[in-house]
């Protein structure tokens, strides 16, 4: 149930499944931790090893034959903070190692949910107003939308404005979104809906295509383009089609 999530933390496989198995059941032996992870007994003493190792399980001597217990799951939060506290350290020196490289025209993508966030944190980074052509709703993707309601509370902390040219299927479809984007939203007539969508917000113009009501395409990417000039370009074509649109009634 908890592989995956484990497996964030580099476990193995069978390390997810033989910490998720000492988690229900307390202390086993290795041939109970065998039978009920079916993991093979010669790889469970492997596993067991690398768990011990990592700080997640402790063996208990026994004169018969040792047991195995998992550690309280708070020891993750150990794992992030002491990883978070390294990070401190470091980024400043990593700041300075990403400024002193211009990237004022710079063109790249963005792929998957690990590429959504970083498009997220540049918006963030920024701290701009956002503008989106042909808005979808498609942070409510299934792979993304757990990590979108902190996202969202920090959009609400920093008071970054968000305007919206939603597809105009949206409004059946996916009303949802609409709970996350303030009131300065409006929508495309239907026969203007897309495939594509446009996201502008300070120097960056971000391009998706392969995207549909309320969630991503399979293989989804962002096309970013980093040039001031573009990017006020298209806030330019924005404030017309904003302009034609009519208001709606909120």
């Amino acid at each position: 149930m908890y592989e995956k999530i484990f497996e964030q933390f580099g476990f193995s496989k069978n390390e997810s499944i033989i910490y998720e198995v000492l988690l229900k059941e307390g202390e086993l032996s290795v041939g109970s931790i065998a039978k009920k992870s079916e993991v093979h007994r010669r790889n469970v003493y492997d596993s067991l090893k690398r768990l011990v190792e990592k700080g997640v399980v402790f063996e208990i001597f026994n004169p018969k034959e040792n047991h195995y217990q998992a550690v309280d799951p708070h020891k993750f939060r150990e794992f992030v903070q002491e990883k978070e506290d390294m990070l401190d350290r470091v980024m400043p020196s990593l700041q300075a190692l990403y400024k002193s490289v211009p990237h004022k025209d710079d063109v790249f993508v963005y792929r998957g949910p690990e590429g959504w966030k970083n498009y997220m944190r540049d918006m963030l980074q920024t701290g701009e107003p956002a503008y989106f052509i042909g808005a979808k709703g498609m942070w409510l993707d299934e792979r993304v939308k757990h990590f979108f309601p902190r996202f969202s509370k920090s959009f609400q902390e920093q008071k970054i404005p968000f305007y919206h040219l939603f597809d105009y299927e949206v409004k059946t479809k996916c009303p949802k979104i609409l709970e996350y984007v303030g009131d300065n939203y409006k929508f495309l007539p239907p026969e203007y809906s897309s495939n594509g969508s446009i996201d502008i917000f300070g120097d960056r113009v971000n391009i998706l295509s392969n995207g549909g009501i309320g969630g991503f395409g399979e293989d989804f990417s962002f096309t970013v383009i980093v040039n001031e000039d573009i990017a006020d370009s298209f806030r330019k074509w924005f404030q017309l089609m904003w302009d034609l649109c009519p208001e709606e009634k909120k």
